[in-house]
């Protein structure tokens, strides 16, 4: 079977580790895959809003260092950085599910997820000093951003294990679920998101991830794409339902 499980229900596409013998440590393979299912998710008009999530009460204990000392990652196209590459990228709704261990780029990928629910089984750790390496996926830039520099420092630098609650409280995570639920309420708000206007989501996304910087900037960058979607079939849609009192149908 292999270690990366992808299925589409209902709009939404479903990507799983599926290492759990190994708490879904992370291969070349498994990142080859994973970016795989990623672009391919990104590319399917049937596809609506993605999750990712681990089998076996792992989300992942992150990179399978023998693997990596035995297929030493090199050049540009390596599978991790398109694993990266195409996480950071993704302009449709990225939801995350978490439960066991979420370490290093377990943790450092969370950072591009737009939604996040966890366990209270969910421990994260920015595991990379305590392995005489540096942190890796613009952490080092999104995790100052979200929590300061003297948490991110924190963090980084003692490089110590957090759990559920205090994820939630720095932001990482939007809710602490029971453990039996925590996948199916992830999937449940992807199934909202999968009935929403798709373009509407994904231009929203990039105006909040690919931000100019100034307020001025970003007003303009948002009044484009405001009268871009004011005049689109997804507009006349959701506006014609309401009038109607129904629930739109995104085509």
């Amino acid at each position: 079977m292999s270690d990366i499980l992808s299925e589409i229900r209902d709009g939404v596409k479903v990507i799983t580790l599926n290492r759990p013998d190994k708490k879904n440590a992370l291969t070349l393979a498994m990142y080859d895959g994973l970016a795989q299912a990623l672009r391919a998710g990104d590319a399917d008009p049937a596809v609506r809003a993605m999750v990712l999530t681990g089998a076996g009460g792992s989300f992942t204990s992150g990179n399978d260092l023998k693997d990596f000392l035995n297929n030493a990652p090199r050049g540009d196209d390596r599978p991790s950085l398109r694993f990266l590459k195409a996480i950071s990228e993704a302009e449709k709704p990225l939801l995350a599910a978490v439960r066991g261990p979420a370490v290093g780029v377990g943790s450092t990928m969370l950072l591009h997820c737009d939604l996040v629910y966890a366990a209270p089984s969910a421990r994260f750790n920015f595991t990379f000093t305590n392995l005489a390496l540096v942190p890796e996926a613009a952490s080092t830039m999104l995790l100052p951003r979200l929590v300061g520099h003297q948490k991110a420092a924190e963090l980084f630098l003692l490089a110590e294990a957090f759990d559920a609650a205090a994820a939630k409280e720095i932001g990482m995570v939007n809710a602490v679920l029971p453990e039996d639920e925590v996948l199916d309420f992830t999937m449940a708000q992807a199934a909202k998101l999968a009935r929403k206007a798709p373009n509407a989501l994904k231009f929203t996304k990039r105006l909040m991830k690919h931000h100019t910087g100034d307020v001025p900037g970003q007003i303009a960058a948002e009044t484009t794409l405001f009268e871009q979607q004011l005049k689109s079939a997804e507009a006349r849609e959701a506006m014609t339902a309401f009038f109607e009192k129904r629930a739109p149908k995104f085509s």
